[in-house]
């Protein structure tokens, strides 16, 4: 495959409890490495997509891990600018039933929260490039990793390369001094293709359904083209616009669904009944994964690209770890209506 894609963001170190436990009860923690963009880039690779990871990471052992577990996958780390002091760190409480997940995250003065301008050699980063991701993670953690992610979005529109965003609103990142809605319009606006779930275009965009409460256990995809609408009105630039229809029934339990606007067309995805969860983390992301490889292979057909995305992330929530570890037949497979989960043999 020719198509190359590049993402740009942070990837820490994960400290899960183990199984269903608390945070007050944990003696150890199992140890994973992800984020948004490194989480889309594994996805990419293990379809087949030659992908490149560009962050900032410290120069120790920490550091090094962080990018041997990308290179495991084929995830390149050519561009890693090197240094800073520290990779950021979550801790992960996965919730049951009526009791949420929790999320606890560690990253201040992370490596990538001092990343400056020029650190990063984007012209030749791009080269050979087609597409690249960036996530609304990257600009809310600190007011210089907005300023490389505008000027990586810059370079990437003179050179004519497709360029993504997952809106991805984490109210707990913006500490900085400014708000999402100050800094995010003219990062969006260099963008081909925006990705939100539910609630992120209204909490970073104040653009919302009308009548839908989406802890009822359904979410109704035909609801979401007027937000569609409203932000191709807003972004002109953009192309396409996916929302993730997540219904949350219990911890364990959630529907699982998409939409895609082309500017004329609402395309909809089936909807998936994920009844027992094994991780939920990551699923925004092998959604974007599964999207971005569904528009570079199956080019010219929107509603086979969403259903690929939507099959691919309801897959994930049976993978422990921010990665989804899956392969295109296995995707195809679940597209094709195959859910038996039967032993392949």
């Amino acid at each position: 495959m020719n198509n190359k894609v590049v993402t740009f963001g942070e990837i820490m170190l994960r400290l899960s409890t183990q199984g269903y436990g608390r945070f007050s009860q944990a003696t150890q923690f199992d140890v994973n490495y992800g984020g948004g963009e490194a989480n889309v880039a594994v996805s990419l690779a293990n379809f087949g997509v030659p992908v490149e990871f560009v962050s900032r990471l410290p120069k120790n052992d920490i550091g090094d891990a962080s990018a041997m577990a990308l290179r495991k996958y084929s995830v390149g780390t050519n561009h890693v600018a090197w240094g800073g002091e520290r990779l950021g760190i979550y801790f992960l409480e996965t919730g049951a039933v009526a009791r949420a997940s929790k999320v606890i995250y560690d990253r201040a003065f992370s490596s990538i929260s001092t990343i400056e301008i020029g650190m990063i050699d984007w012209d030749k980063v791009f080269e050979g490039v087609t597409w690249f991701h960036w996530t609304g993670i990257t600009p809310a953690i600190s007011e210089s990793a907005a300023k490389v992610c505008s000027e990586a979005i810059s370079v990437a529109n003179k050179k004519g390369i497709t360029v993504s965003t997952d809106l991805n609103f984490r109210k707990n990142l913006w500490k900085y001094g400014k708000k999402a809605l100050e800094v995010m319009p003219k990062l969006v606006e260099g963008c081909d293709v925006i990705l939100g779930n539910e609630e992120d275009a209204e909490m970073v965009f104040g653009i919302k359904p009308e009548g839908v409460d989406v802890t009822k256990g359904h979410v109704e995809a035909a609801a979401y083209e007027s937000v569609c609408r409203q932000l191709v009105k807003r972004f002109p630039r953009a192309k396409k616009v996916i929302v993730t229809l997540r219904g949350s029934i219990n911890a364990n339990h959630n529907t699982w669904s998409g939409v895609l606007w082309n500017g004329t067309t609402l395309y909809q995805a089936p909807e998936y009944n994920i009844t027992h969860i094994v991780d939920r983390v990551g699923g925004g992301d092998s959604f974007m994964g599964g999207l971005i490889y569904g528009l570079i292979t199956y080019t010219g057909n929107d509603q086979k690209a969403l259903n690929f995305a939507v099959a691919a992330s309801c897959l994930k929530h049976t993978i422990p770890g921010d990665f989804n570890l899956v392969t295109v037949d296995e995707v195809e497979k679940l597209m094709g209506g195959d859910a038996s989960g039967r032993v392949s043999r």
